[in-house]
């Protein structure tokens, strides 16, 4: 995890809404990274616990696998067509409980995004890019499709968390781009200074965590547990080079994406 640059925190200008207005999200649905070897990740993943849900392959592309966090989030492991393709985070995706009423939202301000359509798995997709070109999807489940029709399955006993809290996105503008999230998305400052962290608009209390790109900059992504000292003794006893901090504990990942775990404070 990388040290934060001090970045000053702009004015929040928050949604207007509207009597019938949904713009709230359900929370991280997923996040989804190219990694070099899918099979290495996926067994990784699964010394931790969390199962694949489903792949998706296509004659002459890389796999996609589904890795199953909880009934409604995941992660998303694509393989690279090239070996010049770097490994690392492709973006995010939010559920919403009403996909039409975000977009009508969404395009108040002026953020024009395209109409959701049914993706290959059987969810309604749009898609919007931040201001550096990052894409940000935004997902509604639907009855027959894979995600759903899973809820129940693929769930261990084994799993070291059960809920991704955070997610961390590397920017060359912090600024610019905390400005885009709160201004336009909605979201709400937790924490300001060395770190840009937000709480997603609704009541999901996922975060994102702005931070500023370098050629050292590693992704990383937060889980939440009950107790730190017995989730480090479980994630050495699964032969994992496991490490631990005063807040936090710590493994990484075939790439180098760091998995940090920490305290569920359940924070109103």
């Amino acid at each position: 995890m990388q040290t934060m640059i001090a970045v000053p925190l702009v004015a929040l200008t928050f949604f207007s809404l509207q009597p019938d207005a949904s713009p709230e999200l359900a929370g991280i649905a997923h996040v989804a990274f190219r990694v070099a070897d899918v099979q290495k990740s996926r067994d990784f993943y699964r010394t931790l616990g969390f199962e694949q849900s489903f792949e998706l392959t296509d004659p002459g592309k890389p796999p996609v696998s589904y890795i199953k966090i909880n009934d409604h989030q995941f992660i998303e492991l694509y393989g690279r067509g090239s070996d010049s393709q770097p490994a690392g985070l492709l973006h995010l995706c939010y559920e919403v409980t009403d996909i039409e009423s975000l977009w009508n939202e969404y395009v108040k301000h002026g953020l024009n995004p395209p109409h959701s359509r049914k993706a290959r798995a059987g969810n309604l997709l749009f898609v919007l890019h931040d201001p550096e070109g990052q894409t940000l999807e935004y997902t509604q489940y639907l009855p027959g499709s894979l995600h759903f029709e899973d809820r129940g399955k693929h769930l261990s006993d084994r799993r070291v968390s059960q809920h991704l809290m955070r997610a961390v996105i590397p920017v060359q503008d912090v600024v610019a781009e905390h400005a885009f999230y709160t201004s336009k998305l909605g979201f709400h400052d937790v924490a300001a200074g060395e770190t840009v962290r937000m709480r997603l608009p609704g009541i999901s209390r996922d975060e994102i965590e702005l931070e500023a790109a370098t050629p050292a900059t590693k992704p990383f992504v937060v889980f939440t547990v009950a107790n730190l000292a017995r989730t480090a003794d479980d994630l050495r006893s699964r032969s994992l080079n496991v490490k631990t901090g005063k807040d936090a504990v710590s493994v990484t990942d075939p790439d180098g994406l760091v998995i940090l775990f920490i305290l569920d404070r359940h924070e109103p």
